[in-house]
């Protein structure tokens, strides 16, 4: 147990030495991620409530970092208690997808490979396969659009197009390695289309500059050409519901 105000939270140790918090009776790991620009502590909950992130300036001791996670323990059981619950998307007969919730039209006897026909998903094959076959669904016209996405972000910035691959990543969007490839999360395909292209704007801006410069913030807006703000509060407000299915 910590004092100086602590006292509300136990924080516990894994074998690797990492962090956590108890929200509402629950470990929640707490990342820290110290940045070089950062010039005071942010603090916010992964989309779907699997840890805390904090960013803190490199001189920041971590005890600071932890007392504050301790200070706004109340928000983030606040937060925590907003991810909506799973939900089965065949139970419910609608599929997410681009900012909409499509209807499913089953037919055990029509072919099994999904076909949108008038706004509407037409699949067959056993039910009790369906999710699986829904999702991979969504995989692939994800994969589809974020190729398309991407090669028109490098156009714009001038840039030879890297290989995309899809994520199934819990905690983030996206992300870009050294190396050129680009990742991004397969459920955006689930938001309206102008987040997901922000979010592959972004990681097509990090191919040029690896950091969040002025010159990386210019390049995004020139690469983007739409309003990022309205993208952002999207994904603050609604992110969390991309991952209610398919859990």
């Amino acid at each position: 147990m910590i004092d100086d105000g602590q006292s509300m939270i136990e924080w516990l140790r894994k074998e690797s030495g990492e962090p956590t918090i108890d929200l509402a009776g629950r470990a929640v790991p707490i990342e820290l991620n110290r940045h070089p620009r950062a010039k005071r502590l942010t603090l916010r909950l992964a989309p779907d409530g699997s840890s805390v992130r904090i960013t803190l300036p490199r001189w920041c001791p971590t005890g600071d970092a932890l007392r504050f996670a301790a200070i706004r323990r109340h928000w983030l059981e606040a937060q925590l208690d907003r991810i909506p619950a799973t939900e089965d998307p065949v139970a419910r007969g609608t599929l997410r997808f681009r900012g909409e919730m499509v209807e499913i039209v089953w037919e055990q006897s029509a072919p099994r490979r999904a076909k949108m026909i008038d706004r509407k998903l037409h699949v067959g094959g056993p039910r009790d396969t369906l999710a699986k076959r829904l999702q991979r669904w969504l995989e692939a016209e994800a994969l589809q659009m974020m190729e398309l996405d991407l090669a028109h972000a490098c156009r714009v910035a001038g840039i030879a197009v890297p290989q995309v691959r899809l994520t199934r990543a819990k905690r983030r969007w996206g992300s870009c390695s050294s190396g050129g490839t680009v990742r991004v999360n397969w459920r955006l395909v689930q938001a309206p289309d102008h987040v997901r292209r922000s979010v592959v704007a972004h990681e097509t801006a990090h191919l040029v500059h690896f950091d969040h410069s002025a010159d990386f913030h210019a390049l995004l807006e020139k690469i983007f050409g739409g309003p990022l703000a309205e993208a952002d509060r999207w994904l603050r407000e609604h992110g969390r519901t991309l991952y209610a299915d398919f859990g």
